[in-house]
């Protein structure tokens, strides 16, 4: 073979990882993080009263609003949501990277259009404190989102109730989860709301609480087909996504709409989860 040649084939065999990263990188940034995924998961429980039995919950998390992460996205996301006529909506923290763009107003104007026969709940994240979070709890009361800060409500089917708990912010040492169960009778089902997964070794110590729904690590945001996520924040270290049981205690970890930096998603769509209960 000629040398003009091997130099040909040469730079040709260097050039296709070299393609192949770049068509990598476009697909990661401008098609998956708006290709969401609706997932259900099963919940059964012998603390769900009867009375709850084929109870939904919509859950989505992580909008990451900034100039990554636009109102159009979310709009979307919103729209499924309300197709999946869920009993009940929560979102789990992070609804803000920024607030130098009117992210406050978009996140009042999309999630007031959210709705649901018992109601919209939220908790907080730790971008929510790490930009604002008196602003952030304003825009969620605004769009006629009730926030559980260390605070519980009670479901009421008849004479059962089904208790909704919700945290703030673990990172943020804010966390009471005595607090937050104040009042919740010991023989009562708990399903608790806590930005941070890895929370959950501390809310499997009380029986009351059988699911716990939480966020913050994007499913790592970019990983490999069969492999563990690369990067893992604090707190979400344990539980990257999906399911787990810790002791008696069932945990699911929604992936997230939105991203935070790099703005890429590979092989790790964003979610909105349907958890569905099941009196065992």
């Amino acid at each position: 073979m000629s040398q003009p040649n091997c130099l040909s084939r040469a730079l040709f065999l260097l050039g296709l990882p070299m393609a192949a990263g770049m068509l990598s990188l476009g697909y990661g940034w401008a098609i998956e993080p708006a290709w969401w995924e609706v997932k259900k998961v099963v919940i059964r429980s012998r603390r769900l009263p009867a009375e709850f039995n084929g109870y939904t919950i919509a859950q989505i998390s992580d909008l990451h609003l900034s100039p990554y992460n636009r109102a159009e996205k979310l709009r979307a996301a919103i729209n499924q949501v309300q197709d999946l006529q869920a009993n009940m909506i929560v979102l789990t923290g992070d609804y803000v990277s920024t607030l130098k763009h009117g992210e406050a107003k978009v996140l009042a104007e999309e999630l007031a259009r959210l709705s649901a026969p018992d109601g919209v709940y939220a908790i907080l994240g730790n971008h929510d404190w790490w930009t604002d979070a008196k602003v952030v709890v304003g825009a969620l009361r605004q769009a006629g989102v009730t926030t559980l800060q260390n605070e519980h409500v009670a479901i009421r089917r008849g004479l059962s109730r089904l208790y909704l708990a919700g945290v703030d912010d673990v990172m943020e040492a804010r966390a009471d989860l005595r607090a937050a169960l104040q009042g919740v009778p010991e023989d009562a089902g708990v399903v608790l709301l806590a930005h941070e997964p890895d929370y959950a070794d501390l809310a499997a110590r009380d029986a009351r609480v059988f699911l716990q729904l939480s966020g913050h690590v994007h499913g790592g945001q970019v990983r490999l087909p069969g492999m563990a996520p690369f990067a893992r924040p604090p707190w979400g270290e344990k539980y990257p996504d999906g399911w787990y049981r810790v002791k008696k205690l069932q945990l699911y970890v929604n992936r997230g709409l939105g991203v935070s930096f790099p703005p890429v998603r590979l092989f790790c769509r964003p979610e909105v989860t349907l958890a569905i209960l099941k009196a065992a």
